[in-house]
């Protein structure tokens, strides 16, 4: 029934955008599934696990781990309960060649990146916030262990995929590209006035709601720098972010040749997570074919970093290094939630972040990645204490 030529897959985030896509590949390959883990969202894990016929699942949410193992009562499933349970269950050894899929939103990501790593399995990666907050950390670890770090994220995928047309050291630039957000163009002024329900509207691509913000106001093009930082053990400054709107060219790679390896495709995050999980096979397609035609034309332009402020404060973050990014993105996460809930303005997400890291500017000092953990709750509580001073 299952396809042996390809590893058998655990999915992390499993009722996100990027699980619910990696599911789907799953199923169009034959590959097997072991084991789901989502926060709360019972209903959905019960009947993914039921199609699927894992042989665990793990929920975040305590109680809603206590429902679903209700829920399983009459099958063989086992079921976890909270980040402990999460890890516990990527620990077990289900398959001798194994490929863990953690899309996993947010720093809740980064425990069970370091767990499939301890667990010598084969990581596919998401989870950008596991590189942005411990990136250093992160990479010794899977370079310790010898274990594969894939990326799912488009445009990391795209420069992963670029990179076998040349060796690390022959890099000159990496191409970044983003799609501006529905907002590029746009004042400080003008952003003032953004709504949850505009900032939710992507022009592109079909996201969870926070990272759909977080593109809206280019953060998650500056997680994405630093994340590419660390996976392609590169300069800040050998990194440059273009935007491009047609969201075509997901990124691309310049040698000291001055040759440029671009990857396209139509925009569809299945692709990603196809290669993720077939690589370095590639099998017959799971997306759209790519007509240029119909395209008509690609346009690039440089992003507005002045307007766009956490575009550069990524920038200066990872230049910065050290628990820094940690605090960006813990900052970032408290604010945006503050957001969505509508208790903070769009521009407000600029501002609490910008504060709350020039507060905590001695975290570029860290030694452990407790450290790391330790600057993620400073960073939180700071935060909040803002919010609660713009109130």
């Amino acid at each position: 029934m299952y396809n042996e030529q390809f590893p058998s897959v655990t999915i992390l985030g499993s009722t996100g955008s990027v699980g619910e896509q990696a599911i789907d590949v799953a199923l169009k390959n034959n590959i097997r599934v072991n084991a789901l883990c989502a926060h709360k969202n019972v209903a959905r894990v019960e009947k993914q696990a039921r199609r699927l016929g894992v042989k665990a699942c793990a929920m975040a949410d305590v109680e809603a781990a206590k429902q679903l193992k209700i829920a399983l009562s009459d099958t063989s499933v086992k079921v976890y309960s909270g980040m402990d349970g999460i890890c516990e269950m990527i620990g077990q050894p289900y398959e001798k060649d194994e490929v863990v899929v953690n899309a996993v939103i947010g720093e809740a990501g980064l425990k069970p990146t370091l767990a499939t790593l301890n667990a010598e399995k084969r990581l596919a990666l998401a989870n950008k916030e596991s590189l942005v907050c411990a990136g250093d950390f992160v990479m010794r670890l899977a370079k310790e262990k010898n274990m594969d770090i894939l990326p799912v994220d488009s445009e990391h995928s795209a420069i992963f995929q670029c990179l076998r047309s040349g060796e690390k050291k022959r890099i000159k630039r990496i191409l970044l590209t983003a799609s501006g957000g529905p907002f590029y163009g746009m004042t400080r002024e003008q952003l003032s006035d953004i709504t949850v329900e505009r900032a939710l509207a992507h022009p592109t691509w079909n996201m969870g709601a926070k990272i759909t913000v977080d593109s809206s106001t280019l953060m998650n093009k500056g997680f994405e720098v630093i994340e590419a930082v660390h996976l392609f053990d590169v300069r800040p400054e050998q990194i440059e972010v273009l935007v491009h709107k047609e969201s075509i060219m997901h990124s691309a790679v310049e040698y000291i040749d001055n040759s440029v390896i671009a990857q396209m495709s139509v925009p569809d995050m299945r692709l990603c997570v196809h290669y993720a999980l077939t690589h370095p096979d590639r099998t017959e397609a799971v997306i759209p074919q790519l007509d240029l035609t119909q395209i008509g034309k690609l346009t690039f332009s440089k992003p507005d970093t002045k307007t766009f402020v956490l575009l550069q404060a990524a920038l200066d973050a990872i230049a910065s290094g050290g628990a820094v990014p940690a605090v960006l993105n813990a900052a970032n996460e408290v604010a945006v939630d503050a957001f969505l809930h509508r208790k903070l303005s769009f521009t407000g997400i600029f501002d609490v972040v910008t504060e709350t890291v020039g507060e905590l500017s001695d975290a570029a000092h860290i030694h452990s990645i407790d450290d790391v953990f330790a600057f993620d709750i400073a960073a939180r509580k700071l935060a909040n204490e803002i919010l609660s001073r713009r109130a």
